[in-house]
């Protein structure tokens, strides 16, 4: 006699390595290494300080 697969269990293995493999996908796909994320922060970080010291304040600021 061959060996019994309990088929629930089997069938949520599948499902959960069918389910990696597309966020494996998603993530060459999309995803951003920790580097870019960085670096994007610190562009964002710096146009926010540029453009504040380009404000005025004051009463002329009306």
């Amino acid at each position: 006699m061959g060996d019994l697969v309990n088929l629930k269990r089997f069938k949520k293995r599948v499902a959960r390595d069918q389910s990696a493999q597309q966020a494996e996908a998603n993530r060459a796909r999309f995803g951003r290494t920790k580097s870019e994320r960085a670096l994007h922060g610190q562009r964002a970080s710096r146009a926010n300080d540029v453009l504040d010291q380009h404000r005025i304040d004051g009463e002329d600021a009306s």
